[in-house]
């Protein structure tokens, strides 16, 4: 154990809650009537069944899922990679700063990035939602009709239709 009092203390509660040896058997979930394999059996003898000769058994036609066998769940608790962090700590200081860059500044940077990078890819395929050929496209530009909306034009037909317009000379009816 170390000298810093706020190790043993998050080491102490910590300990309390995790189970060291978990059993995938039995802690992955409670046992349920699902949880057991019956495999179904068709009686050839009337005396050992209560279905009738012309009757299909209920068991057959709907069968028991089978259960799938999952690897047990791994710990992504705060507290496993908090108290390795903070394990080779001295004091206070090095506690508090661990800390306000796990909790603040890390999911501020995430936060972030992640906001610059969805902004960027909308910024990027704005014109792509009405100028395409899929579905969606399609779709988009049938419902806006049917609203009698106006539908946005794409920079590259404004460019085009500017370059047209450049090319337009005036031209005298009257030949002089």
């Amino acid at each position: 154990m170390s000298n810093n009092p706020g190790v043993e203390i998050a080491s102490a509660i910590q300990s309390a809650s995790i189970q060291r040896n978990p059993d995938p058997a039995h802690d992955l979930n409670p046992s349920s009537s699902a949880s057991k394999k019956e495999p179904v059996t068709i009686a050839s003898s009337p005396a050992s069944s209560d279905v009738a000769d012309d009757e299909i058994p209920v068991s057959v036609l709907q069968p028991i899922p089978r259960k799938t066998n999952l690897p047990p769940l791994p710990d992504l608790r705060f507290e496993q990679s908090y108290l390795k962090s903070i394990e080779q700590a001295e004091g206070w200081g090095p506690v508090l700063y661990i800390t306000v860059r796990d909790q603040v500044f890390l999911p501020l940077l995430q936060g972030t990035l992640w906001t610059l990078l969805v902004s960027g890819w909308h910024f990027w395929h704005r014109d792509s939602k009405f100028s395409g050929h899929n579905v969606g496209a399609r779709l988009r530009r049938w419902w806006w009709s049917v609203n009698n909306w106006k539908i946005p034009t794409t920079k590259q037909a404004q460019l085009g239709r500017n370059r047209i317009a450049g090319d337009v000379r005036e031209v005298s009816i009257l030949g002089g």
